[in-house]
């Protein structure tokens, strides 16, 4: 996968590292830690105590087998269909046959109006292609939001307000009993060039971040941004001013009475998919460090939230249609 640029503070002062010369470099920085790096996904080999861990994250296979059941269960198709071809095939030739593993994937299938259309209409991917400031200790969350609040007041100059995207990650739980994890990873993008991702599990709030999610001359914006400002306030007693949910600003935008996805917008107004790959989004985001595909699919999102935010404002609002065409316009 190729990244433009990310930046890791606290490895080479503030300077790009340019990919891939640095990656493996990065990747293996553990702040001290002796945790061993598995090259060939990317993620971080734990150590034996770990694995006793009862709120263990998902492994690799675990996670694939989601995305298949999740991928199946969204088809119109039932396992009947197979059974019956199976006990077809049986009845017809007890000589010889097929593994019952073969005829299940040769089983005959339909598709709905809507998926049929959604495979007709593929979309390319929406994905962040500026630099990426990933920070993970206190030290270099601390700079980096730092840095943010200058490019932002520089901005607000010039323009009034600002607008930046926000989303926060953490580590899912489906077991009963088991609450979610502590928000993790808290990203910020306010244009196409910068997105700042920022580790917050192993770092904490610092100053400069608490004063940027305090301030009310910047206003954050996404979809279910509201509960995500609930999340932060009980686990970090920092309370995010200024939001605006996207969700709701589609509805003024586009006359339209439903409650819109990040996605299904990102869909309409810029004929992109954002692609939420259940690895990645399930994934453990309290790892020591993230991986390359953690960085880009968090930046991503944030830019997302920025980008449609900036493409619905542009937008007249849906009663001033109406009078328009009310008056013949």
């Amino acid at each position: 996968m190729h990244y433009s640029s990310i930046d890791f503070f606290g490895l080479k002062s503030q300077a790009t590292i340019p990919p891939p010369k640095h990656i493996e470099n990065v990747m293996n920085h553990q702040d001290g830690n002796t945790n061993k790096h598995d090259k060939t996904n990317n993620n971080i080999i734990r150590s034996p105590l770990d694995l006793l861990d009862r709120n263990d994250p998902f492994t690799d296979q675990q996670l694939l087998a989601i995305e298949a059941a999740e991928a199946y269960y969204q088809s119109p198709t039932t396992t009947t269909t197979a059974t019956t071809t199976a006990s077809n095939s049986s009845s017809l030739n007890n000589k010889r046959k097929l593994p019952n593993s073969v005829v299940g994937l040769c089983k005959p299938f339909s598709l709905s109006p809507y998926q049929a259309a959604k495979l007709r209409m593929r979309y390319p991917p929406m994905r962040f292609g500026g630099q990426i400031f990933y920070g993970r200790t206190a030290i270099e969350v601390d700079k980096a939001a730092g840095d943010l609040l200058q490019i932002l007041e520089a901005k607000r100059r010039e323009i009034g307000q600002v607008t930046v995207g926000f989303d926060i990650e953490w580590r899912a739980s489906f077991k009963r009993g088991v609450s979610p994890g502590k928000t993790a990873v808290m990203q910020i993008c306010g244009d196409t060039n910068h997105c700042y991702v920022m580790h917050i599990f192993h770092s904490g709030i610092p100053p400069s971040l608490q004063s940027l999610l305090e301030d009310s001359t910047v206003l954050k914006v996404g979809v279910g941004i509201g509960n995500d400002a609930v999340k932060v306030f009980k686990e970090y007693n920092v309370s995010i001013k200024a939001l605006e949910d996207i969700s709701r600003l589609a509805g003024r935008k586009l006359d339209r009475a439903k409650q819109w996805s990040l996605g299904s917008l990102t869909e309409i107004l810029v004929s992109k998919e954002l692609q939420k790959p259940s690895c990645i989004r399930l994934g453990n985001w309290e790892a020591n460090v993230l991986s390359m595909e953690q960085l880009q699919y968090a930046a991503t999102d944030a830019f997302s939230s920025w980008h449609i935010h900036q493409v619905l404002k542009s937008l007249p609002d849906a009663i001033d249609k109406e009078k328009q065409r009310g008056n013949g316009g």
